[in-house]
Formats: structure tokens, sequence, C-alpha cells
């Protein structure tokens, strides 16, 4: 399948609208409701058999916690990161508390289904969202000592964009989508 113009035009707005930025207003405050409408999104994603095994940890600048999740950015994300008018530390439950036993093999899939459902409810709201990994994994775990059974997998950070989005985007083809995974 080739690109078809066609098709990208008729790509519902929110979905369209979506980007990362790589900086944040730092007034692009998050209000408790805007809070709560991101949250509610979360928890109607889908997941295997309505495990639901996703959490979060969210932190606003000027709370207590927000510095307890800023100090383990990397240098990368702190640059963009710390003016975001919300951090979000994304957990996913793997294990049965006290167990080796797998939770959910699906755990991970289902968190990307509420994190993608969250975002989509950020852009709804006038928010942009930027997924990210570039944080000490080993700190923050230890830091915020997450249940048993419990893993943090990523952050988003969520706010006013201080950018516009690139007019023309790069992203992989139809085509490369079907044919990348399969052995020629």
């Amino acid at each position: 399948m080739r690109r078809d113009p066609e098709l990208s035009a008729a790509l519902h707005p929110l979905l369209a609208g979506r980007f990362s930025p790589s900086r944040f207003d730092p007034a692009g405050a998050v209000d408790d409701r805007a809070l709560g409408l991101l949250l509610e999104a979360a928890r109607w994603a889908p997941s295997a058999g309505n495990s639901q095994p996703w959490g979060f940890f969210t932190s606003r600048p000027g709370e207590p916690d927000h510095e307890r999740v800023v100090r383990h950015l990397a240098p990368s994300s702190a640059r963009w990161a710390t003016d975001a008018g919300l951090l979000v530390v994304t957990l996913t439950r793997r294990f049965v508390e006290d167990t080796e036993l797998l939770y959910s093999e699906f755990a991970d899939y289902d968190l990307g289904q509420a994190v993608a459902h969250l975002t989509l409810q950020a852009e709804a709201l006038g928010l942009a969202s930027h997924q990210f990994r570039a944080f000490d994994l080993e700190g923050l775990t230890k830091e915020l000592g997450p249940k048993p059974g419990w893993a943090i997998v990523s952050m988003i950070a969520l706010g006013k964009a201080a950018e516009e989005p690139l007019a023309t985007r790069q992203r992989r083809s139809v085509a490369d989508l079907l044919s990348a995974p399969w052995a020629p």
C-alpha cells in the first residue's frame, strides 16, 4: 500500500494533531479537573480479562512529590520535562504479589492501551503529551517504592506545548507497517 493522502486527511483530528513536544510552557498548569479526566480516560481502556493492570504516580510543579520524580530525570529529558504541567509515572502489575507468577502476560500491552487513552484525552483537552523513558529507573523505583508485583515502565510529560508541531512529520508507511515484521 502506498501513502494515501485521502486517508491521511480523513484521520481523526485528535490523532492527526497529536505530537510530542520537546518544550513545554512552564505556565501551562494541569488542574484537578483535567487530571481527573485524564485518569478517567485511562480507566476505561480495554485490558485482557478486564484485569486493568496499570497504575499511575502523578506529580505537578509545586507539589511535594514533584521533586521526588524530577530528581531522577536524565539530563536529556530534564531539559524539557521539568516545565510540563504534569508528570505521570506509568506502572504495570506484572506479577502476583510475593510470587514469581505472572499476573498478566499482557500487562505491558494493557498499560499501553491505558496510556493511549490518556494521551488522546489530553489532546481533546488541548494538552500536549510526550512519553519517554529517559530517567533513572532503579533510582525512581527505589524512591517511589511500588508495591510487590508492580513495575515502573515509562513516564509522560503533559501540559501546554511551547512549540508548534512540524508541518510535515515523518512516519513509516503503511506498507512498511505490514512488511517490517516478516522475513523476506
